[in-house]
């Protein structure tokens, strides 16, 4: 063969450092935003915070004439796909015009139950289609992991706790489940490794992010190489240029190696409502809270001395001016994903807002992802700590997701509205006669509503309601 140049197209992506910004930024709650956006701006001096002059970006408009600025072309989300959005800032509307005007009394936040690790995995594992047998072991592996999100020893804990299940759980099939769980937000819990953490994080990325590949064969095998940056002797035993090692390892470096850690166990005092439904004219319209965009501006000041700076410091400030622009452009698309997360759920979730719990619809993160264009990933970061102050009360987004139920008439109904049910029914019931779970059952069978008995069982616990006999003993 004769040596040749050969000019050959291609595209890759890369997850980089900007969009690993956005990422982070959509999944933090309002508190833990503005506590970053503080952070930054003491150490960009061209970041200027709390509505100071310069060249500001676009705040959220929530005036009574707004009109519909939704548009045709979709914007691209901040997901697993790691396009880049649109310069479009978003509008503070819903889908018929902006709101403005509600009570400002009625909108104190109130406090929110704590939420830890295993919380928030169940949740998720409530809401995946699990069989029974698949779900109880789903929960004994949430339950065997520590506070850093790993199964340390092993499945043989996992398998231990599962010794009343009938057969028994082998540990191949206690294996499948423990993969499904480890793709739960935060990915990579349940693993049994470092190595194994860091390749289910890995695995979730498109599969074109730049270096990708390589950088699972390291987390596979090669981690204590890479611990001692040996990047020459890694190259020579993957056979691989030292350049692309160093790409694989900045991509590792980018993954989080204690998934659970992020879940502070002590509870948050109170929180701060993200966005605000309120009714008006017969309509629910949704309004994005000022602080989910807060004012930045670019100082003037620092900007000017760009032209008249050193070269060293000019390219220091012209850095840091780019930071802060992809900074803005990142609180954009942040607000631009909630106010579509929660007008999505404002306009499915109407009939709980008119009527109250026993009307909430049944709804799934995979529904909402696939009507806004978005990974259920995605859906999963702005769902957690993100709430919505309604006037029945301030809820975390997540509030609004249940499972469905099947009824009579080919339709169904959500399990939050069928424990609203079953919360109905006993606080009415004679409390002589409380009733039974299967005269609960059988109540809700009559309604249309197809649910067994255990599974009614299983409701009434989770509401903390005690058994019939234990109601009666308490009288």
């Amino acid at each position: 063969m004769k040596p040749g140049i050969q000019l050959r197209q291609s595209q890759q992506l890369s997850l980089t450092p900007q969009l690993q910004q956005a990422i982070r930024l959509l999944q933090l709650s309002q508190i833990e935003l503005q506590a970053e956006l503080r952070e930054l701006a003491e150490a960009n001096p061209l970041i200027d915070i709390d509505g100071m002059e310069g060249d500001e970006a676009p705040a959220p408009d929530s005036s009574e004439s707004g009109s519909d600025n939704s548009s045709d072309e979709a914007t691209p989300e901040l997901g697993d796909d790691a396009e880049y959005w649109d310069e479009q800032a978003p509008q503070v509307t819903d889908w018929a015009q902006s709101s403005r005007g509600f009570d400002d009394d009625a909108a104190e936040p109130q406090d929110a139950a704590p939420e830890g690790l295993r919380e928030h995995l169940q949740w998720q594992a409530n809401l995946s289609g699990f069989s029974a047998r698949d779900h109880a072991i789903a929960m004994a592996i949430i339950d065997a992991l520590d506070d850093d999100g790993y199964l340390r020893e092993g499945l043989e804990p996992v398998l231990a706790a599962l010794h009343t299940l009938e057969p028994a759980a082998s540990k191949d099939e206690t294996e499948a489940v423990r993969l499904r769980v480890q793709r739960f937000d935060p990915t990579g819990v349940a693993s049994l490794d470092l190595g194994d953490c860091l390749a289910a994080q890995l695995e979730q990325l498109d599969s074109r992010v730049e270096g990708r590949e390589l950088a699972r064969r390291i987390a596979s095998s090669e981690l204590d190489l890479l611990a001692k940056r040996d990047f020459g002797k890694l190259a020579k035993k993957l056979n691989v240029a030292e350049d692309a090692v160093i790409a694989a390892a900045i991509l590792i470096r980018a993954l989080d190696p204690r998934p659970g850690s992020a879940f502070d166990p002590t509870p948050a005092e109170y929180v701060a409502p993200d966005a605000y439904a309120i009714k008006a004219a017969g309509r629910w319209r949704v309004s994005l809270s000022p602080d989910c965009q807060p004012r930045l501006a670019i100082n003037q000041h620092y900007c000017s001395l760009i032209a008249r700076a050193q070269r060293s410091d000019a390219t220091w400030l012209r850095g840091q001016l780019q930071e802060a622009r992809w900074l803005m452009k990142s609180l954009e698309a942040r607000a631009d994903t909630l106010f579509k997360v929660a007008s999505a759920i404002v306009r499915t979730q109407s009939a709980f807002l008119d009527f109250g719990p026993e009307a909430m619809r049944p709804l799934v993160m995979r529904e909402l992802a696939e009507e806004l264009g978005m990974h259920e990933s995605t859906i999963s970061r702005v769902t957690t700590r993100k709430y919505l102050h309604t006037p029945r009360g301030t809820f975390e987004f997540k509030h609004f997701f249940s499972s469905s139920v099947a009824t009579e008439d080919g339709g169904s109904a959500s399990a939050t509205a069928i424990q609203a049910m079953i919360r109905k029914l006993v606080d009415e019931e004679d409390s002589r006669k409380p009733l039974s779970d299967q005269t609960l059952t059988a109540e809700l069978n009559h309604r249309g509503i197809r649910v067994a008995r255990r599974t009614v069982a299983k409701y009434r616990e989770q509401l903390r309601i005690p058994s019939s006999g234990e109601r009666l003993r308490a009288q």
